[in-house]
């Protein structure tokens, strides 16, 4: 579940850059795989530094004030959110074997998204104090590095012809699913690229509302850096615009694409085999032990 939950968040929330949007990436990464997850969360700070300092270029002066907000922050996702994500990871082993409902799957999916705007809500104070001490080049490279994105964007999803589209993102799913689930079979193959070409989803009406949020985040911080008192307000504007667009038709595009995902996982997961399942519940746990560990840590 937390393969294809994980997903389709990540497309809802698509353009969540800068504050928000490293914050979230990182938070995803640490749940990845059992293996690894104890230290791509651990190396989460310096991962969140290095992915704002790649968009903004960070003077030495600001270095040590923004890895000492960064480092606060997960401190205290360390200790007030990991215990709820190990609540819904005992949740997700029960539902892991047994058939699902899409409403279920939207019910967890809704869990996990209210804990994601927790976050963002935590990074509102900090990062508005960043943002304010951005300069001119900054900014600009801030600019430079959005339309890098936009060209990468373009090239995985723009693709004039749509079946080897539609066979990259079937390619993506089956790796995700098959992390959980292992391997698929081919009816279940099939059912995902049926559930991927109805999908609402479209990747021209993405990329515009990225570009919307884009632009908007750099009106965004020359507005609070013209007037610094109302910073924080600024920046919790912004991301309330990203959660729900002031582009009409937009949220009611965004709430299908939910729709529409947590029926492709609800019939994806009704169509595994009690092995499956079973890879499913045990994948579930080990990530529930990571977090606990984690959790504890001093």
């Amino acid at each position: 579940m937390r393969g294809v939950l994980a997903s389709a968040i990540k497309r809802t929330i698509i353009a969540r850059r800068f504050w928000v949007g490293s914050a979230a990436v990182v938070l995803t990464l640490g749940l990845v795989a059992c293996s690894t997850a104890r230290l791509a969360y651990n190396q989460a700070p310096n991962l969140t530094y290095w992915w704002l300092d790649e968009h903004i270029d960070f003077t030495s002066d600001q270095t040590p004030q923004v890895r000492s907000k960064i480092g606060a922050f997960f401190d205290w996702h360390r200790r007030n959110e990991l215990p709820m994500y190990s609540q819904r990871l005992q949740t997700w082993q029960t539902l892991a074997q047994r058939d699902i409902t899409a409403a279920e799957a939207c019910t967890e999916f809704e869990a996990i998204r209210q804990r994601i705007d927790a976050a963002a809500e935590r990074m509102v104070a900090p990062m508005a104090r960043v943002a304010l001490q951005l300069d001119p080049d900054q900014l600009a490279n801030l600019q430079r590095r959005q339309a890098k994105s936009n060209e990468e964007f373009a090239k995985d999803h723009l693709q004039p012809d749509r079946e080897q589209a539609l066979d990259e993102r079937l390619k993506k799913a089956v790796e995700r699913s098959e992390r959980f689930y292992g391997p698929l079979t081919t009816a279940q193959r099939e059912l995902l690229r049926d559930q991927l070409r109805r999908s609402p989803w479209d990747p021209e009406r993405t990329q515009a509302e990225r570009e919307r949020r884009q632009a908007d985040l750099l009106k965004t911080v020359r507005k609070l850096q013209a007037n610094p008192a109302i910073a924080e307000q600024a920046v919790r504007e912004h991301v309330a615009r990203i959660s729900r667009s002031p582009t009409p038709g937009y949220p009611e595009y965004s709430a299908q694409l939910v729709q529409h995902g947590c029926a492709q996982f609800a019939a994806l997961h009704n169509s595994t085999t009690p092995e499956q399942r079973a890879n499913a519940a045990n994948a579930l746990k080990g990530y529930e032990a990571d977090v606990v560990s984690l959790a504890s840590r001093d």
